[in-house]
């Protein structure tokens, strides 16, 4: 039988549970294909259905993480609609743009587990988790411009955000590789430790025990604050306090506080 492209499966986190997604082409370096996007979406679906799974880390398999889109799944062949045939841009609007809103968008923390090479959306995807760790032979390339593209799976809106805009543009103009230490210097990442798949689950399990919607309103909130002047972020804090006030999570974590024990979150 034909090895699944993703791998999915859920590991106990004390009271709470960890989804553990892994892209599964390692001949390919994960590069993605279609059916990979289909079956990467429906694995985040499983894991954001599931009320207990209140952490999710993605990783791949083999010496690579992600290789970007699979340029020989494209049709290059000679001969009339050469340029139609070939043209990205319906493969971006019909598999990683979804890709990448689900990931954006799902309602617990994700981490990336980066075990090597992050190119390309891939590199985009490490990017659109709220927090990447890395091992150290691990790289990142902005391989776009390379192949007469831009940076595509939401990197022209995450590399400025995370890199500032003159990293940025350097590193997409140059398509330059970017090592684990560096990127984590430049803030593209959150750390690099020799095994970052067990440090991104113990962080994962950490997260998992933390108020699930506090967490994932912080991300809204720091995400979308460049779209907003002072004073509308500070009415947009107001609200989203107004809201989470009403989440047990808050009476008990502040209960658990005045009482001096640990809190006992549920993700409610």
């Amino acid at each position: 039988m034909t090895e699944p492209t993703i791998l999915y499966e859920e590991r106990e986190a004390g009271d709470a549970k960890i989804a553990l997604i892994t892209f599964n082409r390692p001949a390919a370096l994960n590069s993605l294909i279609p059916a990979m996007h289909e079956a990467f979406r429906a694995a985040l679906a499983q894991a954001s259905a599931n009320q207990q799974v209140r952490a999710c880390v993605i990783t791949g398999a083999g010496r690579g993480f992600c290789a970007g889109a699979d340029l020989s799944s494209f049709d290059f062949a000679p001969g009339p609609g050469l340029k139609e045939r070939a043209n990205p841009g319906p493969t971006i609007e019909a598999n990683f743009n979804p890709s990448a809103r689900a990931v954006m968008n799902l309602r617990m923390p994700t981490i990336c587990a980066v075990n090597g090479v992050a190119a390309g959306a891939g590199a985009s995807l490490v990017m659109s988790c709220d927090m990447a760790i890395a091992s150290p032979n691990a790289s990142f390339i902005q391989a776009f411009s390379k192949i007469g593209l831009i940076p595509d799976a939401g990197g022209s809106w995450l590399l400025p955000q995370r890199l500032g805009l003159a990293r940025a543009l350097g590193l997409a103009l140059t398509g330059d590789k970017l090592t684990a230490a560096q990127a984590k210097e430049f803030g593209m990442i959150w750390d690099v430790q020799d095994d970052a798949l067990g440090a991104a689950l113990a962080l994962a399990e950490k997260l998992a025990q933390m108020p699930t919607k506090a967490l994932v309103e912080t991300r809204h909130l720091l995400r979308s604050a460049h779209n907003r002047s002072f004073d509308q972020q500070l009415d947009a804090e107001r609200d989203m306090q107004g809201t989470l006030g009403y989440t047990d999570d808050y009476i008990e974590g502040v209960n658990a506080f005045l009482q001096k024990r640990a809190p006992q979150f549920k993700g409610q």
